[in-house]
């Protein structure tokens, strides 16, 4: 049999929402599989020149755990990979390659994979729940941990957005941009960051831009990744002058996301679009910087397109 998975692109954290908020982007990796005598794997598209395609694979890792759950060892694939979500520039990539591998590992073992499983196992080889969860469920989404499980609640959102990302030349890795962080923060920042975090949810759960625009603030991660990213407050500020109704880095960074809202999907998309162009003609000359694309949300997540489930 042959499996095939798309799973979209994540931007996490959205500013106050540190390892907890995530949100599905419409920009897809592909991942299929069919039985074979030994593992490989072939890319296309993003990574294909710097990616293992070995066993060592993000993707291979996530299947052979899969099949190992489902009591299948000793089976291996042939894997093709068609990436659209770069790699290294804070739009989830590793989470999708993971719940990908996962969902086609669940399908060549012939055992059906409901969400939440694939959620708990996606979140340990992550070692943190924000994208995979919006890959997984799409939309946005609100992760905890509870009775040490990692949970997910899914908050819509409700009204129309998008979002303009603005990508970076360079990578950065998400374990080289968390050694930035501090083991302790003020309890004034903690406090701001509840308070700004319970804003954005509600905003976004409620369709309600002012909230949105209010909540897009964080002092938990951001004022320590600047150091990796020291083009970013400036970035913020071109997507708010732009028209965005805020921005935050994009996960880890170094990309930076501005969320802009609308009516409903198709006319935030539209916004976005503008912001975008606009954007653009105020980051000329960065070296720093590609060109913004608008981006509409991801209200799916991952799907099976064949032989998969989840």
């Amino acid at each position: 049999m042959r499996a095939s998975v798309r799973v979209p692109a994540t931007s996490a954290n959205l500013g106050p929402g540190f390892d907890s908020f995530g949100l599905a982007l419409a920009l897809h990796d592909t991942f299929s599989a069919e039985p074979a005598e030994r593992w490989a794997v072939e890319i296309v598209g993003e990574g294909a020149h710097c990616l293992p395609t070995g066993q060592s694979s993000a993707v291979v890792v996530a299947m052979k755990r899969a099949m190992a759950e489902a009591g299948e060892t000793a089976a291996a694939a042939h894997v093709f990979c068609d990436n659209r979500v770069p790699t290294g520039r804070g739009l989830g990539s590793s989470a999708a390659a993971i719940v990908g591998g996962l969902m086609l590992g669940f399908a060549l073992a012939r055992e059906s994979a409901e969400r939440e499983r694939v959620f708990e196992l996606a979140a340990e080889i992550e070692g943190h729940p924000d994208n995979v969860a919006a890959a997984i469920f799409g939309g946005f989404t609100v992760c905890w941990t509870e009775d040490g499980r990692p949970r997910c609640e899914r908050l819509g959102p409700a009204g129309g957005l998008a979002v303009v990302y603005v990508p970076p030349c360079g990578e950065l890795r998400t374990s080289e941009s968390r050694r930035l962080l501090p083991e302790s923060v003020p309890h004034a920042d903690g406090a701001f960051n509840l308070s700004h975090a319970a804003l954005l949810a509600s905003g976004l759960a409620l369709g309600r831009a002012d909230l949105v625009r209010s909540g897009l603030a964080d002092r938990l991660h951001e004022q320590y990744r600047v150091a990796a990213v020291p083009d970013f407050v400036a970035v913020r500020d071109a997507l708010v002058e732009a028209g965005a109704d805020g921005a935050a880095l994009s996960g880890a960074g170094p990309g930076v996301v501005g969320l802009v809202t609308g009516a409903d999907d198709p006319l935030a998309y539209q916004r976005a679009e503008a912001v975008a162009h606009k954007a653009a003609t105020l980051l000329v000359g960065s070296e720093e910087r590609g060109t913004p694309i608008a981006l509409a949300v991801d209200r799916e997540g991952a799907v099976a397109e064949s032989g998969a489930q989840a």
